[in-house]
């Protein structure tokens, strides 16, 4: 066999007949299969009863369209999607991760509509959202707002502080725990960085306002807009802290780890010595260890940069940049750059900016009050700053608001374009109160001579403006009382105090003042006496206002009746303190005008309800005589049923007890 036959053995061509089936090759595959319907019919209906919203459009379709490359689809689904959740609100808790991440994607978007729909829907959110709910999903939000204020857009950058201002609104302790990164925005909204030349050997990067010529608004209007935002900011910080105390006279509320254990006290099972008191144990907050010894929490292994605010290095970081910026900002702002004819006079512009500018400051001075080295930041700020706020904020002051009205008809100033006129309101005080509360914090007895130039102009706009206080409302009183207390503390001699309770006697005399402005002048009142009580009879001269005010404060209960029991009630306390103290002037006046109090008829004692009755009653015990008159009027609210029969009781017992 040859060669060439053999190989045409081996590949034989297989020849197929008409009608007869191919034959199966060997390595054929089976591909014959069968198929069977699965039906799922509660996903099936799920499925068909998702909520649409008018256009048919359910939740997965308007988030999907939200990834759209046109603006006017992107602007219809935030719509949609306030529509849809507006209706059915239930679907933000299911769907409540992706509504938030998309909304927040678009903080940054292109177009300005898309921008302002995410506002207004955010807005609408934040008052159905929890703060415990959306937490685990902000700092997502976070970012994407941090992304907003440092954006190249200047559009971009305005939208976000409206976004900032929704945040500030809803979830302000959740915005303040990434303090550390939203301030270093806040400053890069109106500066930007420099290296000076006279630091260029420490390579320390300096700060100076910036100007953007492209933007819609002025740069003074930009700053306005940016330090509204950031002093929200900081008063957010501020509340977020209870250990920072507030201004004026408001009342220290306790710390959060203080305990109280108050106990009722039964007179009669007391004489009867069947009720043991506890005085210590139940008399009030536990001792105070004084020891720098902390044990360490979970947030001590925070490190520094992310603690915010609350790290001494990192506040005082943040006012060495933002100070000096601030000051910039007053400068443009101020009268002596505006129009140096006005003097002291500001327009409402410029009053506004420089409101903003002082209202920063004062919370951070608060904000340094919280670290335990506080006397040493004191002393910082007095050495960094005393200087410059001297030559700036104190050169024109006090200041005075006026507006600018543009005539069109002619009248006594025809012959300029703009007339300028006192304003009517007293915002301007504001102003003029913060810049005082920050100065005089500068200050204390140990600088008093080297102070005594501008303590001595601030001391005298307090006394003008509390001498004619009749339009001050009680933010405004507060305001003042905590500059005149911090000027008492500071000069503590009777000629420089003196003059400063005259004026707040002044004011305390006038009628028809709100109820919120008489309590703040009796807190003060029953503050200072207390603190005059306090020092040792040696070095004591009772000031002779004060004698007056508490004289007239019997006389002033047996007037006021029922027309304000809450006032009342102030009025007996501070009278009950300064009897128990044994005031002459005052137990003078309340055995003067005893019977007025407890007449039967129409007296004060009979008018008020029970627990003011019972103190009323303790004030018996104090009462220098017991006249036979009195002794009539008490025996006939007795006999009338005026009072309560324990009441009763409790009164025959201190008339025995005298």
């Amino acid at each position: 066999m040859t060669k060439k036959r053999k190989h045409q053995e081996d590949f034989q061509k297989v020849k197929l007949k008409v009608g007869k089936k191919k034959p199966k090759l060997e390595n054929a595959t089976d591909t014959t299969f069968k198929t069977k319907a699965i039906q799922i019919p509660e996903q099936l209906k799920e499925d068909g009863m998702l909520t649409t919203q008018n256009r048919k459009l359910n939740i997965k379709d308007l988030l999907s369209q939200m990834h759209h490359y046109s603006p006017g689809v992107k602007q219809n689904a935030l719509l949609g999607l306030k529509d849809l959740l507006s209706q059915y609100p239930f679907v933000i808790d299911a769907h409540l991760s992706n509504i938030i991440s998309e909304v927040a994607a678009v903080f940054t978007d292109k177009d300005s509509g898309v921008r302002g729909a995410a506002v207004h829907l955010l807005q609408f959110l934040a008052s159905k959202i929890r703060a415990e709910q959306i937490a685990p999903f902000f700092p997502l939000v976070s970012a994407h707002l941090s992304s907003a204020m440092t954006h190249i857009s200047e559009g971009i950058q305005e939208d976000s502080l409206k976004v900032l201002d929704v945040l500030l609104e809803a979830y302000p302790a959740l915005l303040t725990d990434r303090s550390s990164i939203l301030l270093k925005n806040f400053i890069e909204l109106i500066s930007h960085q420099q290296l000076s030349k006279r630091l260029k050997s420490r390579e320390k990067l300096s700060w100076m306002l910036s100007v953007n010529p492209n933007r819609r608004v002025i740069s003074q209007q930009w700053r306005l807009n940016v330090l509204i935002r950031l002093k929200k900011f900081l008063q957010a910080v501020v509340d977020g802290s209870n250990e920072i105390e507030d201004e004026g006279l408001q009342e220290q509320k306790d710390s959060p780890h203080s305990v109280r254990n108050p106990i009722f006290i039964s007179w009669k099972v007391h004489a009867n010595n069947q009720q043991h008191i506890q005085l210590y144990e139940n008399g009030g907050l536990r001792p105070k260890i004084n020891s720098s010894f902390r044990l360490r929490s979970l947030a001590s292994v925070i490190d520094s940069a992310e603690k915010g605010l609350s790290s001494a290095e990192n506040l005082k970081g943040f006012i060495e940049i933002i100070i000096p910026l601030l000051i910039e900002c007053w400068i443009e702002a101020s009268p002596a750059q505006s129009a140096p004819i006005l003097g002291n006079l500001l327009e409402s512009d410029s009053q506004q900016l420089m409101q903003q500018v002082l209202s920063i400051i004062h919370l951070l001075w608060k904000l340094t009050k919280r670290h335990d080295e506080t006397y040493k930041m004191e002393v910082w700020l007095r050495m960094n700053y005393l200087v410059d706020f001297k030559h700036h904020f104190m050169r024109s002051f006090p200041y005075s608001l006026q507006e600018t009205v543009k005539h069109k008809k002619k009248d006594s100033c025809k012959g300029n374009k703009y007339c300028m006129t006192p304003s009517n309101s007293v915002d301007h005080l504001l102003l003029n109160l913060t810049l005082c509360d920050i100065m005089v914090s500068l200050a204390s007895a140990s600088t008093l001579q080297a102070d005594s130039g501008w303590l001595d102009m601030i001391r005298k706009f307090v006394t003008d403006t509390l001498q004619d206080g009749s339009r001050l409302n009680s933010k405004q009183v507060n305001r003042l009382l905590g500059v005149t207390w911090r000027l008492m503390q500071i000069q503590q001699n009777k000629v420089a105090t003196e003059p400063l309770i005259k004026a707040v006697y002044t004011l305390y005399q006038q009628r028809n003042l709100l109820f919120p402005v008489r309590t703040l002048l009796l807190k003060f009142f029953s503050r200072v006496y207390q603190k005059e009580d306090l020092r040792t009879q040696r070095i004591r001269s009772r000031s002779k206002v004060l004698s007056r005010w508490l004289a007239g404060l019997p006389q002033q209960l047996a007037l006021l009746g029922l027309r304000n029991p809450e006032l009342s009630n102030q009025l007996i306390d501070i009278i009950h303190s300064a009897a128990s103290r044994s005031n002459k002037e005052l137990l003078q006046s309340l055995q003067a005008t005893a019977a007025q109090i407890y007449d039967p008829l129409d007296g004060t004692l009979v008018l008020l309800p029970a627990e003011a009755q019972r103190r009323l009653v303790q004030l018996v015990y104090f009462l220098p005589c017991l006249p036979a008159s009195l002794l009539a009027c008490l025996s006939r609210c007795c006999i009338m049923g005026r009072m309560s029969s324990e009441l009763a009781a409790t009164l025959i017992g201190i008339l025995r007890m005298r």
